[in-house]
């Protein structure tokens, strides 16, 4: 007799009922969407972060005191330490390898350039340089992957090209150089130091003091200096977790913590923790964060969740509110109904058992259906927002069927209480 009773619930006013199911799956495929996008929004936001440069710099732990102006190290040369080139592979070899997206080396000296009067920066890094790392992997890294937002006309250095170079803009437009042309440059003071004659194989616009300086093979400036196999310092850009009160502890001493806390961080993508591992990896080094990258990229991760939170919370109140309406209007219509159930000797509980099953066989087809509609919802935002293809997770299913029904019990409460306290002779006489 229940499962008839229920069976014939909906079949007869079967337009209410789907009025109330497309109002949970409202709700559920908001969810679904959500869901799918924040469990990986983490990894989606930190790649796209990456696109604005390294948030770590790794340099030789002795060595002087920067001497910058405009972005040109003017640090005598004897007076500076240096790191091993063939050293910077081991960075791939940490605990969190895999979120290095690319790291790039660099070897600075200043120059002095015809019809230039001030010393200009020369930068020797990779481009794109093939690795052989000590795992028996290779990896392509260098300066396109570090700065893709570089603007280049013409085109990238090869890094086995020693002859070549690339032009900041503002170099550029000063010196009148375009891509194809030669450019002379004397490092260190004219006169008395190597003379190198370079062909301009493009023009970058980054912003900044990159727009001043030129790009050279880092092999053909250690040559220049005589410093064959060694950097200045190294640029890395790692995924990383927003940092909390126990990894601003672990930045200012690890030997602090306990071992608890220790293996916590330590395992956990803070960028103090892959600061900490690549000083392990590279002794006699010292991994400087980048705070004010760093500390953005959480400050915009944390904000981003919490706006997909607050969209949530709000749509699921919306369907709460929506639901409720619609169950306090069927128990009214069916009043009728539920004072006959009671006056022929059902016991409330039994109205009320057949109301609940109702309520949670609406919440898990609205719950389907709003599942399917989300991952349509999660497919568009994936390829608009983060340009990538929509990864389904196996949690977010039983999730969303489980706050479906959580979400039409909740809405039914005021319906289920007027079920409980509806009296048959009341409803014989038309009243309530």
């Amino acid at each position: 007799m229940f499962a008839r009773m229920l069976a014939k619930a909906f079949t007869v006013g079967f337009k209410g009922k789907l009025l109330l199911i497309i109002t949970i799956a409202f709700g559920a495929s908001l969810a679904t969407a959500m869901l799918n996008v924040s469990l990986d929004v983490g990894d989606k936001m930190n790649r796209e972060l990456k696109t604005y440069g390294a948030n770590l710099q790794v340099v030789p732990k002795m060595d002087a005191l920067p001497a910058e102006i405009d972005g040109i190290d003017f640090n005598p040369l004897a007076d500076r330490q240096f790191i091993e080139e063939t050293e910077l592979p081991k960075i791939k070899t940490i605990f969190w390898a895999y979120n290095i997206v690319a790291f790039t080396p660099y070897l600075e000296a200043t120059a002095t350039v015809a019809d230039i009067s001030h010393p200009v920066g020369v930068v020797g890094t990779w481009f794109n340089k093939r690795l052989d790392l000590p795992t028996g992997e290779q990896i392509n890294t260098g300066i396109t992957q570090l700065k893709t937002w570089w603007q280049v006309e013409g085109s990238w250095v090869n890094d086995e090209e020693s002859g070549s170079a690339m032009v900041g803009a503002g170099l550029a437009r000063q010196l009148g150089i375009t891509p194809g042309q030669t450019l002379q440059v004397d490092v260190g003071a004219k006169g008395s130091a190597p003379s190198l004659p370079l062909k301009v194989s493009g023009v970058v616009s980054g912003g900044g003091t990159d727009d001043n300086k030129i790009y050279v093979p880092l092999s053909t400036l250690q040559q220049a200096l005589g410093l064959s196999g060694k950097v200045g310092k190294v640029e890395v850009s790692a995924l990383t977790t927003p940092e909390n009160e126990l990894a601003r502890r672990a930045a200012l001493n690890p030997e602090t913590l306990s071992a608890k806390d220790y293996e916590t961080w330590y395992c956990t993508a803070y960028v103090s923790a892959i600061a900490y591992q690549i000083e392990k990896a590279l002794p006699g080094t010292e991994a400087k964060v980048i705070r004010q990258v760093a500390e953005s990229e959480g400050i915009i991760l944390n904000k981003i969740q919490l706006l997909m939170l607050i969209l949530t919370v709000a749509a699921l109140i919306s369907s709460g509110l929506g639901i409720s309406g619609l169950m306090t209007t069927k128990v009214l219509e069916r009043s009728k109904e539920i004072g006959l159930m009671k006056a022929l000797g059902a016991q409330g509980t039994a109205v009320l058992a057949l109301f609940l099953t109702e309520a949670v066989i609406s919440g898990i087809l609205g719950g389907l259906l709003g599942y399917g509609t989300g991952l349509g919802f999660a497919y568009i935002i994936d390829r608009t927002v983060f340009d990538t293809t929509l990864s389904f997770k196996g949690l977010v299913l039983p999730l969303v069927l489980l706050l479906s029904v959580l979400l039409t019990l909740a809405g039914s409460y005021s319906a289920m209480r007027m079920v409980i306290r509806l009296h048959p002779a009341h409803v014989m006489r038309g009243g309530r």
